[in-house]
């Protein structure tokens, strides 16, 4: 058994019923992206976030968004303190949770539209700037949002620059009957999480990050994605087509999934196995299926 296969299975003793959303997280840490997840409280948004941090043996730390939230409490503050003998003092940077290498943003839309850009730069590269002094954040780095739906009370949206950070959308949902039995028969999802034992170490994660770069990608497989993309663009069901950054994140999910599925060179179905998750929040719901059926007919 794979290193991947190993943390699959360990992953799925903790969230059950949901193979394919737990490949599909594993798939966006691997392609570096974050995830978005949109679901009801209490589906286990939070529960797989701090599972996927034990799995993998990284830093973990939550942030709670609500509506008073401050980029501050995001990213730090400097403070000055004064030295009791000397009576001198000076500025010190403390640093905010977002100083972290899997960072949960929990309820992300309660909180208003300055919070939520706090992140936009730390996860588009990595970094953070406070008080004109650019501080890297720790390797890896990945975020977990989760969402409230929007039809509920006291939620922001997320505006589509922000959407377009996340390589990644899913949405847990309901369990099985099956599942949901053994979820009432067993114990509590909070203590099996902190059992669970590192199975890929940091690592072990950056060869394979190194492995889903050095995926193959044919020219016709590239012809195909490219066909995917234009459609989106001159398509009149959407407003906007799918930008080049979205393309390349579709590529490079792509490329994580064949990683998983233990492949060295890209095949169609990658791309159609993670189309749904990287497009559909970035377009609209039912986006990816809509363009699977037309696209397969052009071909």
């Amino acid at each position: 058994m794979s290193a991947i296969e190993r943390a699959l299975s360990s992953l799925s003793t903790v969230i059950l019923g949901k193979n394919q959303q737990l490949k599909l997280s594993m798939c966006c840490l691997l392609a570096d992206g974050h995830l978005l997840i949109e679901d009801l409280p209490g589906m286990g948004k939070t529960t797989l976030s701090h599972a996927l941090a034990q799995v993998f043996g990284l830093k973990y730390s939550r942030i709670q968004f609500t509506s008073d939230l401050l980029p501050a409490d995001i990213i730090g503050v400097s403070i000055f303190e004064k030295d009791p003998d000397s009576g001198e003092g000076a500025f010190r940077f403390h640093q905010g949770p977002v100083f972290a290498q899997v960072v949960l943003a929990d309820e992300i839309n309660r909180a208003t539209a300055k919070s939520q850009s706090a992140l936009l730069e730390a996860m588009e590269e990595r970094q953070v700037t406070v008080e004109g002094q650019t501080r890297p954040l720790p390797q890896p780095f990945f975020v977990i949002a989760t969402q409230n739906p929007s039809s509920q009370g006291g939620t922001f949206p997320l505006p589509e620059s922000q959407l377009d950070r996340f390589l990644m959308c899913l949405s847990l949902g309901y369990p099985d009957e099956r599942a949901e039995r053994e979820l009432l028969e067993g114990v509590s999802r909070r203590h099996l999480v902190e059992d669970l034992q590192t199975v890929i170490s940091p690592e072990t994660l950056v060869r394979l990050r190194q492995a889903v770069e050095g995926v193959k990608a044919s020219s016709a497989v590239l012809d195909y994605l490219q066909r995917i993309l234009a459609f989106s663009r001159n398509d009149m069901r959407f407003t906007h087509g799918l930008s080049p950054r979205a393309g390349l994140a579709l590529l490079r999910a792509a490329k994580a999934w064949a990683v998983i599925e233990g492949r060295t060179f890209l095949i169609p179905e990658d791309v159609q196995a993670v189309l749904e998750p990287v497009v559909d929040h970035r377009l609209k719901s039912g986006a990816a299926r809509h363009i699977l059926e037309n696209v397969a007919a052009l071909a």
